[in-house]
Formats: C-alpha cells, sequence, structure tokens
C-alpha cells in the first residue's frame, strides 16, 4: 500500500475484484458523494451543503479522482458553461443496486439521533427505494406520497412493480407528512408509525388499506396502525 501522503491514493495491491473496487470507492466520503449523485446531477456547492464535514479541498479531491476513474462526469446543466455540475456515468449508475444494499443493511444499525448528526429530507427518497420489499407489492395499482420536510417523493405500484420518483404522485392513495429524522427512525424500526402518528410527528391521510399496503411493500411494522380513509389533501 502506498505511503499516506505521498500525493497518490493508496491501493490494496490485492488481485481482486473486491479490493480493485475498494481502491476507488473505499475512501472516506466517497460512497456518500455516489449517494447524493444517485438522486440527480448535483453541483459542487450542493454537494458541499449535503457533505458537512467533508471539507471544500478533499471534496474536489475525491471528484475528480472519480472523474479520471469514469465514475462521474462532469456536465453542464444550462448549455451555457455557467452551471456545470457533477453526475454518475454509466460505471456510477451501476453501483445504485449495491448502495441500495448498503444502505438497506445499515437500516438495521442506526442508533438514536445525537445532536451532532446531520438528516436531510431528500436522503429519505433513497431510504425509500432501499427499503422496497417487491415480493410484497400489491396486485393494486397506487400510488403512496411523502412529503418530508420541504421535500416531496412518491411511490408508484403498476404491475405490481414498485418505483420510487421525485415529485408530487398524481392521485396518491395515502400521504405521509413528517420531517426527515422521523422518517429515518420509522425505516430503521425503532419508530412505529402508531408512535409517531400520537407523538405528532407524522400524518397520514387516505385510504387505510393503502396505508397498510404501503408499509408491507417497505417492510414497515404498523403498530396495529389505522388511518382516516378519506381522500388525502393537496
Amino acid at each position: 500500500m502506498e505511503r499516506p501522503g505521498s500525493g497518490a491514493k493508496r491501493s490494496y495491491n490485492q488481485y481482486c475484484g473486491l479490493a480493485s473496487a475498494l481502491d476507488i470507492l473505499g475512501e472516506r466520503w466517497t460512497l456518500l458523494i455516489i449517494r447524493e449523485l444517485l438522486m440527480g446531477p448535483r453541483r459542487y456547492s450542493d454537494l458541499l451543503v449535503d457533505l458537512p464535514g467533508i471539507g471544500t479541498n478533499l471534496l474536489a479531491e475525491r471528484l475528480k479522482f472519480l472523474v479520471d476513474k469514469g465514475v462521474v462526469q462532469q456536465i453542464d446543466l444550462k448549455g451555457t458553461g455557467s452551471r456545470l455540475a457533477y453526475e454518475l456515468a454509466e460505471p456510477g449508475e451501476s453501483l445504485r443496486p449495491i448502495v441500495l444494499g448498503l444502505a438497506h443493511w445499515g437500516m438495521d444499525h442506526v442508533g438514536d439521533l445525537s445532536p451532532a448528526d446531520t438528516v436531510r429530507p431528500h436522503w429519505g427518497f433513497l431510504a425509500v427505494e432501499a427499503m422496497f420489499q417487491p415480493e410484497k407489492a400489491s396486485a393494486i395499482d397506487e400510488s403512496y406520497e411523502f412529503r418530508v420536510d420541504d421535500q416531496v417523493f412518491h411511490v408508484t405500484v403498476a404491475g405490481r412493480v414498485p418505483r420510487v420518483g421525485k415529485g408530487p404522485a398524481d392521485n396518491p392513495a395515502m400521504v405521509a407528512v413528517t420531517d426527515a429524522a422521523t422518517f429515518v427512525q420509522i425505516g430503521a424500526g425503532r419508530l412505529t408509525p402508531l408512535i409517531a402518528m400520537v407523538s405528532g410527528r407524522l400524518t397520514i391521510e387516505g385510504d387505510a388499506e393503502a396505508v397498510v399496503r404501503c408499509c408491507e411493500l417497505l417492510g414497515i411494522a404498523t403498530g396495529a396502525m389505522t388511518a382516516p380513509s378519506r381522500a388525502p389533501s393537496r
């Protein structure tokens, strides 16, 4: 392994696929940069805001390395040269199931929220995708909307195939409104939707059976939850 501070990336020097992957992805912050870019192109300033603690020089170094490796590419958002951003190249996008798998695995290890912890509402977008249990998708075609702080995303089930998308759903069968920390705690199983509703941290509108179907799809224990049977308000 190359000496730290030599100006070159360290290598495990092992002729192995996993070691080769870790040579690219194993450095601190790298997978979190990938996480951010899985949600679409991001400007450098946006990445810096949503990765508190990384430092501007380290972010620039990590991005340059990922671009050099063909994992990330730089794009011109408006074609004017004034709004440059980063997005995943095809090899980077192929990491989606791996990152989602890690996120799903990590939900079992989420601890208590400490004052030092950062949480962002848009992380819920990937959390929902990571929580999918496709074999439990309902035969009923419907959509569920999530409003997490200032972010809105939705899940659509069609032909027993669930998909997550940004923005509001068309005619959602269920609308859930909460904050980012509560959303993570429910997904991690540290808080049931029922307790979150009783404590005022979660509101749900929609058909009660649709709520149960959504929870089953995401592997969430409802805690004997019931929901009001009325149309979601917009």
